[in-house]
């Protein structure tokens, strides 16, 4: 069997693509999870910066490499969820926890909360039915799930369980001693002969025996029986395709193990629905799950998806059927034929894991809104709604940013415990901090001896860019009678894990919601408003702020975006190559951000790679868990592995860590670059990129840029296309009926 080589997590951050997938060769998926994406066309000068008279007048003849500018400026990580255990950040803003990485104490964070609601869970007797009605108490609402088990369970038997006792709410002054979270257990490898006895089994299948590390870290010290006995359970393993997995349990089993085998039906449907979480998806309907078993010769799918479901591999959730209310009236009314009633929401599978952060963060969010105090604050119309609602929507683009920071500042001013979180490390201000960073302890207030942030109002940016993992574990650390402010383009990439909790909060129209007048100033803003509606338009640039560079194939883009930022942006506009950010569709392909890493490295800071692959002065893009990413520089290395610079911080990657979890960064993704602004950014189109365009992405790429943008267009009309009809395809998730019908149920 050779070694997995995964698939691309499209538009999350190539990293943590490969964390997820860990042999991540060929990745040439687009970006964005779940579909193909459009940039649009950069209306502007079709000329390339570069000569004397600036940007955008004649190309400059095309430079073979040479060596220029060293990259080095830190951008700004991005943020997501994470589930791997190694380390990455270091932790050091005034933690206690002194040694502890980010990375580490990100993961506590998240094991802490699954036990909490794991642990209401437990108070549960029974399966409930899940949907758009539910009644009873919040408990029940958020534990909206119906097992299947042999046809015993029903899916509407209701338990009425008790009310969870009331989390103490924040009060107006500091608490005395805020304490930072205890230092978490760090990571330990699989014990030796665990991991000897995982190589012994592998070798046996024909498997590879550099996959015994990752085999025994996911099975745990019972990998080796559990892999004689179930070989599928090896793609529980990041990485691993179902061919190989079937090729592994026919060594073994031998004649005893078919397509129809239930293991292998129970472990595809996990590895489906695990393919849809990188995607964005928290849940499955069951028709598309059972297409993708019949993709891979499951004889009866659905009874596959029932073995599934009755094992606990997977959760089933069934919407009620809604009741019509009784018009007003005299009963003239006829009855509506059953033809015309809306039909009954579609069954739904999911994991275990995004079901209870799905269910823990709809039940936060009510919770916000039902105990926050009214109050009367004066200014304007997000000040005001902040003040009377406990949980507040914000809308708008770079412009409008200004506006819930301002919202902070005056909030500071009246004495209330305030916060600005983002999603990266964006220079916004002393602060402000990012959500990883306040969810580790590494910065933002101490915690309260129920473990709540010592906060009365919290702030945050770049909230599309929220899973509903991070989106849990930020809601649940909240005190009652704390305010929430989630600000955000709604235009912009969704988040690079599971979930869209700002789209779903948006949709369920349970709190107020501010759009922000603001425009977007100058030709760039101009023109990603106008890719927002769905326009590509042609702009005035009279100081060449976009600039429009055709390409005929792949290797022309790679060779023209190396010029421009080696060469022509620096010359013509003073941005050195530094401050110049690539963004391109994906990371395979001739004009992947693979190609244009090597290209840009051979030009910039050519080198042998003798730490890793990597040299000092490179710019890397790190990601210390899956979905979240953090660009900088290579430092130094020493026996403990490499050091980083990103923004403020000096970061140590571990060495056992660098090949998996660290990559070049002058190219990224647009869901890698997602968070960040650069001086300058290039967005490269080559023409097989055409099927990864999306009007979402290319309004993400574009907006980027602060004051210059290049586009290596050689998509031709696909990129006016994509603007007009590219929208991203909708993420299936449970949110918005969630948390709509508890806030129905209360009378909200």
């Amino acid at each position: 069997m050779t070694e997995p080589s995964g698939e691309t997590a499209p538009e999350a951050a190539e990293p943590a693509e490969d964390l997820r997938e860990e042999a991540a060769e060929g990745l040439d998926a687009p970006e964005e999870p779940g579909a193909a994406e459009a940039p649009a066309e950069g209306p502007g000068t079709s000329e390339e910066p570069g000569t004397t008279e600036g940007p955008g007048a004649a190309e400059a003849p095309a430079e073979g490499p040479g060596t220029t500018d060293e990259p080095g400026t830190a951008e700004a990580p991005a943020e997501g969820p994470g589930t791997t255990d190694e380390p990455g950040d270091r932790a050091e803003a005034g933690a206690d926890g002194g040694e502890l990485s980010e990375a580490q104490a990100e993961l506590a964070a998240q094991r802490e909360l699954r036990a909490r609601i794991e642990a209401r869970k437990a108070e549960k007797s029974g399966p409930v039915a899940s949907g758009a009605k539910l009644s009873g108490t919040a408990a029940d609402l958020l534990a909206a799930v119906r097992a299947v088990e042999g046809g015993t369970a029903s899916g509407s038997a209701f338990y009425e369980a008790p009310e969870p006792a009331p989390r103490r709410p924040a009060v107006e002054t500091a608490p005395a001693t805020p304490v930072r979270p205890p230092a978490p257990e760090r990571p330990t490898a699989p014990a030796p002969g665990t991991t000897a006895a995982v190589r012994e089994v592998l070798v046996a299948g024909g498997a590879p025996e550099a996959l015994a590390g990752r085999v025994a870290a996911v099975l745990g010290e019972g990998a080796a029986p559990a892999l004689r006995e179930d070989p599928w359970q090896l793609l529980a393993v990041p990485g691993v395709r179902p061919e190989q997995a079937d090729g592994f349990a026919r060594a073994l089993l031998g004649p005893a193990c078919g397509p129809g085998d239930p293991r292998r039906a129970v472990a595809l449907t996990v590895w489906l629905l695990e393919r849809a979480a990188v995607q964005g998806h928290t849940a499955l309907e069951v028709r598309a799950v059972c297409a993708g078993l019949a993709g891979h010769a499951v004889p009866d799918p659905e009874q596959a998806v029932e073995a599934a479901v009755s094992e606990g591999a997977v959760l089933l959730f069934q919407e009620e059927e809604t009741a019509e209310e009784e018009p007003e009236g005299d009963g003239d009314v006829e009855e509506a034929p059953p033809a015309e009633r809306e039909p009954a929401a579609p069954a739904l599978l999911g994991l275990d894991r995004y079901a209870l952060a799905e269910e823990s963060l709809a039940e936060g969010l009510a919770r916000l809104v039902r105990t926050a105090k009214a109050e009367v604050w004066e200014g304007g119309e997000l000040e005001r709604a902040a003040g009377a609602h406990g949980l507040v929507l914000h809308t708008g683009g770079e412009a409008a940013r200004a506006e819930p920071v301002a919202l902070a500042a005056a909030a500071r001013e009246r004495g209330l415990r305030t916060l600005v979180a983002v999603h990266a490390d964006t220079g916004i201000g002393e602060d402000a901090v990012t959500v990883a960073a306040l969810l580790s302890g590494a910065a933002g207030p101490g915690r309260d001896e129920d473990g709540a942030f010592a906060l009365d109002l919290l702030v945050v940016l770049d909230a599309p860019q929220l899973d509903v993992e991070t989106g849990a574990m930020l809601v649940e650390s909240l005190p009652d009678g704390c305010r929430l402010v989630l600000s955000g383009d709604p235009e912009v990439l969704g988040a690079p894990g599971a979930g869209r909790v700002f789209a779903d909060v948006l949709a369920s129209r349970v709190c107020p919601r501010i759009a922000s007048r603001v425009p977007d100033p100058g030709p760039l803003g101009e023109l990603v408003s106008g890719i927002g509606a769905g326009e590509l338009n042609q702009v005035e640039a009279p100081g060449k702020e976009v600039v429009i560079v055709p390409v005929r194939d792949a290797g022309e883009a790679v060779h023209r975006t190396v010029q421009l930022v080696a060469d022509s942006v620096p010359r013509a506009l003073g941005v050195p190559s530094e401050q110049t950010q690539v963004v391109t569709v994906g990371h395979g392909g001739s004009a992947g951000t693979r190609a244009l890493n090597a290209a840009l490295k051979q030009r910039l800071n050519p080198g042998p790679g003798r730490f890793g692959g990597y040299d000092p002065g490179d710019r890397v893009a790190y990601a210390p868990v899956p979905g979240r990413t953090v660009t900088g520089t290579v430092l130094s290395a020493d026996a403990e592995g490499l050091r980083l610079r990103c923004g403020r911080d000096e970061l140590l990657v571990p060495k056992e860590r660098v090949e998996s979890s660290l990559r070049h960064g002058w190219a990224l993704t647009a869901h890698q670059a997602a968070g960040t602004r650069w001086p300058a950014v290039v967005v490269v189109l080559p023409g097989d990129a055409a099927g990864g365009l999306s009007r979402p992405w290319v309004y993400t790429a574009f907006g980027r840029a602060e004051r210059h943008l290049s586009v290596v267009h050689g998509v031709d009309q696909a990129l006016p296309r994509a603007v007009a009809e590219g929208v991203a395809p909708e993420r299936t998730t449970r949110l918005r009926p969630l948390l709509e019908a508890l806030l129905a149920a209360d009378g909200e």
